[in-house]
């Protein structure tokens, strides 16, 4: 089989990665890929944006199968594009990754299909979002309704935060996507990903995993793309997995199938486990990044295969087969990440973490240059360890960590942290 990854981040090298140790693939390419694709297939120096682009390619080079990483291209259609070109691509339709797309969407849909989520305002204009923070107070949570690669949310702890955070957004920093903006009621709790593969009626749930949004220790600073992330979560215990499943994934489904847009792919519950039980965040359609390192690490079974089931509509026949060890993930940025950040650093040490038992480098923002390995974006590298236990693979991977040299590089001591006192 011949197959085409579209992105350019740790998410898709480590599908990549999955994806070579199939059986099924013969050649992989990677549009635009990165360092560490590069060394599992090929990469096609395409734009993940390019839908005709991608298609075109897909035809000219007789792929069989495509896997879509991020978002952009499924909110532009690749999914329907790839279809109409009999080629077999994996995600959802434009319209139902809408879900992700726009957050006014997403709680439509969550109220239609009786998902708990946490009460909201939608607003276009900038007036009215403003007195409605007035009327509320704070704390309260400001997104942007459209795509903003994770960083459209601020959770605002005083009214004037709320109304700067409006002025910002509705302001044009995340251009369209901020032109309409939706208000929630601030929910207190612990927040736990919940993943699914879904062939449009059936899904069967991954392990829970935990992100780290924030750019340093203790959940403090700004909003990042993710710092790093492990799994399981101790809060969401497999045997919790049903349960989570029938509460925000399953009624989704349902609904999505009644409006007649099945959908098909990775739906990605983001949850907030409060005190009245858990409520839906926001949905994504598709593996977070950096839950993929973790959880691909953990999956023994054949990630095409599964793939294959959800676009024939028989997921029911499926059972994943999981790794009993945790997995945990650390991101390495580039210093100043979120804001403006370097390029350019070479990084070392990269085969000696490789060679290590159970621990994998997943590269993002990278590209090679000759026989070296330079730092090209913001969230450059996903340090990911097993262990038999949470703090085993938390130790494995900081230990695997120190073994990276990269000059003006962060990262967070503590991911992990928050499971490790639940145990």
């Amino acid at each position: 089989m011949r197959v085409l990854i579209i992105g350019s981040g740790g998410r898709e090298h480590a599908l990549s990665w999955k994806v070579a140790r199939s059986g099924k693939a013969e050649k992989i390419y990677c549009a635009p890929g990165n360092g560490g694709t590069a060394q599992e297939g090929e990469n096609i120096p395409l734009k993940d944006s390019d839908v005709a682009g991608l298609v075109s390619f897909a035809k000219g080079n007789v792929i069989d199968f495509v896997i879509p990483g991020p978002e952009l291209p499924l909110t532009l259609g690749v999914v329907d594009a790839m279809t109409q070109a009999g080629i077999r691509c994996f995600g959802p339709s434009q319209w139902c990754a809408q879900l992700e797309g726009s957050k006014a969407f997403a709680k439509d849909i969550m109220q239609k299909a009786g998902v708990p989520t946490a009460a909201c305002g939608v607003f276009t204009e900038l007036e009215a979002a403003k007195s409605f923070v007035e009327e509320k107070g704070a704390p309260i949570v400001i997104k942007a309704d459209g795509l903003a690669a994770g960083k459209g949310v601020v959770v605002a702890q005083t009214k004037e935060e709320a109304l700067e955070a409006l002025d910002q957004i509705m302001g044009g920093v995340f251009g369209a996507a901020g032109s309409r903006v939706v208000i929630e009621e601030f929910l207190v709790g612990e927040e736990v990903s919940l993943l699914a593969f879904c062939d449009g009626k059936t899904a069967l749930p991954l392990p829970s995993a935990q992100d780290h949004k924030a750019v340093f220790d203790g959940d403090t600073g700004p909003n990042t793309g993710g710092m790093g992330a492990y799994s399981p979560a101790p809060i969401v215990p497999d045997a919790e997995l049903e349960k989570m499943a029938d509460i925000a994934i399953r009624p989704i489904l349902a609904e999505m199938a009644r409006q007649g847009h099945p959908f098909t792919g990775i739906l990605y519950a983001g949850l907030m486990m409060t005190k009245d039980g858990p409520k839906v965040l926001e949905y994504n359609v598709r593996f977070g990044d950096p839950e993929c390192e973790p959880l691909l690490m953990r999956l023994e079974s054949d990630l095409l295969e599964i793939m294959d089931a959800c676009i024939d509509g028989r997921l029911d026949e499926v059972k994943l087969s999981i790794r009993p060890e945790s997995a945990l993930g650390v991101v390495i940025a580039a210093e100043g990440y979120p804001g403006s950040y370097p390029k350019g650093m070479e990084i070392k040490g990269i085969d000696a973490v490789d060679a290590l038992p159970d621990t994998k480098v997943f590269q993002a923002g990278t590209k090679r240059e000759g026989s070296r390995t330079l730092s090209s974006g913001g969230r450059v590298l996903c340090v990911t360890a097993l262990g038999k236990g949470l703090a085993e693979a938390q130790k494995r991977a900081y230990e695997a960590v120190a073994k990276i040299d990269m000059e003006k590089s962060q990262h967070r001591s503590d991911i992990g942290a928050k499971g490790l006192r639940r145990l």
